[in-house]
């Protein structure tokens, strides 16, 4: 037999190797994708200690089923390079048998400051079989202590005068010039600012953020971002730029305090490496850190307005005053001052949640000429945001831009902006540290004719990110939910929802159940709630509005809010502390913990707000008389629901039996609440004492509000019986007829439509969703007669209103009020539930609405949970229904149907049969995607 060539024979054995190896390999079912730190997506200079690493699977195979994960393993590297090559040599958690992919822990070596890391993940599937590695990801530590800053604050010498009528300072420039040796391989600019900033290094601006920082008191805290400036740093001489806008920092809630300096302020340092990669001992080749060697001055950039309630104004540009080498190497400092350096004590923590961004460009869609000079435009939506203006005018003339909200007016709430044209007489107006809400501007001192391609729009937000669509055979449905989207998105500005971004610009707590499971539902909201929360707890302590009327400072209370009281009281808004409210509002710091709990599985944010929450409820003990909460506080410190229908006329803030019994139905409703998380996380104490007062209170609440001749609470309105319902206040015997007394408000006494305002509403929409009401629901979203959002529609809204009613005056069409159907297009048109006894979406409930229950044929929607997209499409023809599911790997989805409308169960193998709960069929479906007819 003739020999095989070596070479051939070798070759031969590496292919039988090969195939031998191949043949034995089994492929996972899953990847890890979707990874994240904290929430965010490879985040920049964090401060936290053990960051918290999430992912999500996808499966290998989109038409198999079952997909599971039973077992994880995490690296992290100091180095990408050792990443790639599987070494984990911060930490290597080896295989960990668990499901767990969501908020895991990091246990590895101690986190250095101004340092990088990268990381990945693979997993085990349900056969035990190892996925490939995730894609590497990667976040950055700031700095962990106050110490490590070198920096000081500094500002310009211009002082805002607080007396004035509108601002009197200009956003100030503030540089400083140094040379460098060589070429730097790392050089992260961390920038703390009271005050909006744009940073600038060798003439070039650096980042995308826009009005940067995110919005926190500041009387206790600013919030600093990390920059990455090290390719545009060059060896010999450079220049770091930092421009200031006036902005939060004369906000009347901060500036009360004698401790702070009256203009903007700004703390930046950087340490630069030669190495790219530094060590954890590598010492940096120049530290740059902001003193009074800085230099500053004026820009020709200005607030317009004082940054006040009705007075947020806009910007006056002067064109006479640029200065293009403002913020490069060449400029000539000759006319530049000295940085005054202002001591101040704020605690310096890292902006650990998505930046504002811009969006949605919006180009107008008529302009109306009215003289040779000024034109009206009509930008077709209302909108916050910013805009660009191309300008014809007269030099050293002022051009001025109106923005309204409503069609008759010129302008609303004091919303205008300004430009002085230099020397051509021509420019563009562009806005940079304020922003404008409205839909309608008015232009006045042009000498050329504007044109459409001259006007632009943008919307600006927090850049989260969308988790749902939704779209149905009902286009009345399809724009609310479009329209709640947007006008939920136009009021994200700054890490918290503001209530209105034209008025006030204040983040109020009772305002919050409007909007918050909208969020939750709708946009992945894990970083920017923790945020908020992180605003709550510094608030505490704040007076909420006036206190005692007989106090020697009122006068100057009744201007806003502001003294520290050092107790549990919350503030009605955070981080503003100031504006009106009642203990709905600062409530929200017992519901919000627990509705990120119920959605994202995240038990640290229980943890976190303990303390804040039982502070809380301490402070209301306080003014509890026989069994029952009492009015405290001002004039604005212990509101009810607020703007039901034609509630202006009825008056809303008074000491009615209907405020107290709202007030004390929503304590109880704290209290049943408090006693969950407490009983949770091993307070057993505080889970018994609360749970006990919760009883005591409800039995005081239904002996002085229920009527018993029709079961109703107070004046019988659909507020009061939800919160009464939401709370437990009834007795278990007479829930039932309770609830039939609220079914008869909403569809007998009410026609169908709602009677309640922000907080009853909210409180009612979650009843009837938990109780998996859709009939009501839908009765009241399908209305287009007052009060409704059809009649809005109906009216010429492009977003939601602040009152039910259009017409009267000073109030907002772009508010927080009444969004909260937002959460049920998915959680009941849509069918996708939390599941009453899972958090995180481990496991789920798909209830599509029941036959009858709306006139909608069909409805297609899908929501990014915590474990992956879940989708559900349903159509109804005649008494048939068809229904397409995907369920995503490692979670489980429970199908209720009712009896008429069973499944087969034997179609799929990864379904099956569970006992029937409430009168309804249950399915138990793992993951993968199907689709069933109904049997009748």
């Amino acid at each position: 037999m003739k020999r095989l060539p070596r070479h051939i024979f070798m070759i031969s054995l590496l292919l039988a190797l090969v195939i031998t190896s191949f043949g034995q390999t089994k492929m996972s079912s899953v990847i890890p994708t979707r990874l994240r730190c904290e929430y965010l997506e490879n985040p920049q200079g964090i401060d936290v200690l053990q960051p918290r690493l999430s992912w999500i699977l996808r499966p290998v195979d989109s038409v198999a089923f079952g997909q599971m994960q039973t077992a994880y393993h995490i690296i992290v590297a100091s180095d990408k390079d050792l990443l790639g090559k599987n070494i984990g040599d911060v930490w290597n958690s080896k295989w960990v048998n668990s499901d767990q992919m969501q908020l895991i822990d990091y246990k590895g070596r101690a986190l250095v400051s101004d340092r990088t890391y990268y990381w990945k993940v693979q997993v085990k599937d349900e056969r035990g079989n190892e996925s490939s590695w995730s894609s590497a990801k990667s976040w950055s530590t700031g700095l962990f202590t106050q110490e490590e800053w070198s920096a000081k604050w500094i500002g310009g010498e211009e002082l805002y005068d607080r007396d004035a009528v509108t601002n009197n300072i200009a956003d100030p420039w503030f540089r400083k010039s140094f040379e460098l040796d060589c070429k730097p391989g790392k050089a992260s600019l961390m920038v703390a600012s009271v005050g909006y900033h744009e940073i600038y290094v060798n003439g070039e601006r650096i980042g995308d953020h826009v009005l940067a920082p995110a919005v926190s008191d500041h009387t206790k805290r600013a919030r600093y971002i990390m920059y990455d400036i090290a390719s545009k740093l060059v060896k010999g001489k450079n220049v770091i730029a930092i421009w200031l806008g006036t902005s939060w920092s004369i906000f009347p809630g901060y500036i009360l305090h004698d401790d702070r300096p009256l203009t903007p302020i700004v703390k930046a340092q950087v340490s630069i490496y030669e190495e790219s990669n530094p060590t954890p001992n590598s010492q940096p080749v120049a530290k740059i850190y902001t003193d009074e060697t800085w230099r500053t001055k004026s820009s020709p950039n200005k607030l317009l307005g004082k940054w006040d309630f009705r007075r947020m104004g806009g910007e006056l540009w002067d064109a006479r005053l640029e200065d293009a080498t403002w913020n490069k190497a060449d400029c000539d400092e000759r006319q530049w001052k000295a940085a005054v350096v202002y001591p101040t004590k704020l605690i310096l923590s890292a902006q650990m949640v998505e930046p504002n961004r811009i969006f949605d460009e919006i180009r107008p869609v008529y302009i109306e000429k009215r003289n040779d000079s000024t034109y009206r435009v009509d930008m077709g939506v209302n909108f916050a945001g910013w805009t660009r203006i191309r300008v014809n005018g007269t030099p050293g003339d002022t051009i001025t831009f109106q923005f309204s909200e409503r069609k008759q007016d010129e302008m609303t709430f004091g919303i205008h902006s300004a430009y002085i044209p230099n020397h051509t007489g021509k420019g563009i107006f562009v806005n940079r540290f304020n922003y404008s809400s409205g839909r309608w501007i008015t232009i006045c001192g042009l000498k050329k004719a504007l044109t459409m391609d001259d006007v632009r729009g943008w919307m600006l937000r927090t850049d989260i990110k969308d988790a749902s669509s939704f779209q149905s055979s009902d286009t009345l449905q399809n724009w609310m939910y479009d329209r709640i989207k947007w006008t939920f998105e136009n009021l994200s500005l700054g890490g918290f929802i503001v209530d209105c971004p034209q008025r006030e610009r204040m983040g109020y707590g009772g305002d919050a159940h409007a909007t918050s499971e909208t969020g939750m539902f709708n946009y992945h909201m894990g970083a920017f709630y923790t945020k908020w929360m992180e605003d709550w707890r510094d608030v505490q302590g704040t007076e909420p509005m006036v206190g005692d009327m007989l106090d020697t400072n009122y006068a100057r209370k009744q201007m806003t809010s502001g003294r520290i009281l050092n107790n549990g009281v919350i503030p009605h808004t955070a981080p503003t502390v100031w504006g009106g409210g009642g203990p709905a509002w600062g409530g929200i710091v017992i519901t919000l913990p627990w509705f990120m709990y119920q959605h994202y599985g995240d038990r640290q944010v229980l943890e976190k707000n303990f303390e804040l929450m039982r502070g809380w409820l301490s402070f209301l003990d306080t003014h509890v008389e026989d069994n029952l909460l009492r009015r405290f506080g001002g004039q604005w410190d212990f509101l009810g629901d607020w703007l039901w229908p034609n509630a202006t006329a009825e008056g809303m803030n008074n000491d009615s039996p209907e405020t107290l019994c709202l007030n004390n139905a929503y304590y109880i409703f704290n209290l049943r609440t408090a006693a969950k998380i407490a009983q949770l996380i091993g307070r057993q104490e505080e889970a018994a004492f609360w749970e006990q007062k919760a009883g005591v209170a409800a039995k005081a609440v239904h002996k002085m509000f229920y009527n018993e001749t029709d079961h109703s609470y107070v004046n019988g309105s659909m507020a009061y019986l939800a919160a009464a319902l939401l709370a437990d206040v009834p007795p278990a015997e007479l829930r039932k007829k309770v609830f039939q007394r609220l079914e008869k408000e909403i569809m007998e006494v009410r026609k169908g439509h709602i009677h309640a305002g922000i907080t009853g509403g909210a409180l009612l929409f979650k009843l009837l969703r938990d109780e998996g009401r859709d009939d009501l629901i839908y009765a009241m979203t399908s209305k287009r007669t007052y009060p409704s959002w059809g009649y809005m529609k109906d009216n010429g809204a492009t977003t939601i209103w602040e009152m039910w009613e259009k017409d009267l005056p000073g109030h907002s069409l772009l508010h927080s009020s009444y969004l909260f159907p937002g959460a049920w297009f998915i959680d009941g048109l849509g069918g996708i539930k939390r599941h009453p006894n899972e958090v995180g979406y481990k496991r789920f409930i798909i209830r599509p609405p029941f036959r009858g229950a709306t006139d909608i044929q069909y409805a297609k929607t899908t929501y990014d949970s915590p474990v992956g997209r879940i989708a559900v499409n349903w159509k109804r023809v005649g008494k048939q229904m068809t229904l397409e599911v995907i369920v995503p790997p490692n979670s489980t989805a429970v199908l209720q149907l009712r009896p008429e409308e069973r499944i087969d169960a034997r179609k799929y193998k990864t379904v099956s049969r569970l006992a029937n709960m409430c009168g309804l069929l249950q399915y138990q479906l793992l993951p993968g995607r199907y689709s069933f007819q109904t049997l009748n």
